[in-house]
């Protein structure tokens, strides 16, 4: 078992400078502790995500850590220019010496996509052309491509990764259907919600890996499984300040869908946080507590990398680091059973 952070950097109470500097001190702990990756979330004019620029915040992980590796989940492809986000994919790989994690994804908001006049009907035409003009460049010294939103003749890749063919490949799943693609071509993935819909997926993935060819010769991927985890000294401490940071993230998730009049009801993590820490999709509480909830979690959900997030909302730096602390001192070593650097 491995683990990671996801994080969407969203806003808190504090000045966006200190806010910065906070997410940095903590992936330096990260670093430290020898969490697999840090995993950043990329939004648009919402409190949500206060990456909008990924890659501007990688760059100062790459600076600020030595071995955890790093990426967007996701980079939103519908949102960039293919060739302009293949060179930072490739700048972002060199400058970290090969630590680059590329999350890939459509977009989850359509008011955040139609702020830059990107539509429903033609967002999953954009997505899939950006890729296959990534996937190219990364894998070639020019580009050749004919597309109904992309046309490009012999352009030269001057930049290239220090991982090859590509660095390792990320994608968001919620319903098994979408599993075949992203087992026949080796992608990680990552769910959220409750781990019996998430085992489904795994189970999917697991009997579509065995199919490839690459199964023989290559480690299953990551199969990965978000949760909020929050630990204090006592269950009552846990339970107050998971509170007041969960509601505030929440608020932040569902703020653009509220500003339409149009509330979010399918989101996979329950609004209330009572509900949520119950499902087990918040992992609240003692040391203990919190180690006995997650073996819990894995075992129903089938996955082999959990996403932690111990900063979100209007928890405070020290809040988090509590957390972070408790959680590598006694729950990390009870499921960490090889090198989290491979």
């Amino acid at each position: 078992m491995k683990f990671g952070i996801f994080d969407h950097l969203d806003r808190g109470d504090i000045p966006l400078t200190q806010h910065y500097e906070n997410r940095l001190r903590l992936a330096e702990v990260y670093d430290r502790e020898g969490f697999h990756a840090y995993h950043i979330a990329e939004h648009h004019s919402t409190p949500l995500g206060m990456a909008s620029a990924p890659s501007v915040f990688i760059a100062a992980l790459a600076q600020r850590t030595k071995r955890l590796r790093f990426g967007p989940l996701v980079y939103t492809l519908s949102l960039s220019h293919p060739l302009r986000l293949l060179e930072e994919i490739c700048m972002l790989d060199q400058m970290s010496n090969g630590r680059l994690e590329l999350g890939i994804g459509r977009g989850s908001s359509p008011y955040e996509m139609g702020y830059f006049g990107v539509t429903a009907q033609n967002s999953s035409k954009l997505y899939t052309e950006s890729y296959d003009v990534i996937m190219q460049g990364l894998q070639s010294r020019v580009i050749n491509f004919e597309g109904e939103h992309f046309q490009f003749k012999n352009v030269p890749v001057e930049l290239e990764c220090v991982q090859k063919p590509t660095p390792p490949i990320w994608y968001g799943l919620s319903a098994a259907a979408a599993v075949p693609w992203t087992a026949q071509n080796g992608v990680n993935i990552v769910c959220n919600g409750p781990s019996a819909p998430v085992r489904a997926i795994t189970d999917t993935y697991r009997r579509e890996w065995e199919q490839t060819p690459r199964a023989a010769t290559t480690p299953l991927p990551y199969l990965g499984l978000g949760r909020h985890i929050v630990i204090a000294d006592t269950h009552k401490e846990a339970m107050e300040t998971g509170k007041h940071g969960f509601d505030r993230w929440y608020a932040s998730l569902q703020h653009l869908w509220r500003a339409h009049g149009n509330p979010m009801k399918s989101y996979p993590i329950p609004e209330d946080f009572a509900t949520a820490a119950k499902a087990g999709i918040l992992l609240v509480g003692t040391a203990d507590e919190v180690a006995e909830g997650l073996q819990r979690e894995i075992d129903i959900a089938g996955v082999n990398y959990v996403l932690t997030r111990f900063a979100f909302g209007d928890l405070s730096y020290d809040e988090s680091l509590r957390s972070l602390n408790l959680f590598t001192e006694k729950v990390m070593p009870q499921f960490v059973s090889e090198p989290a650097m491979a």
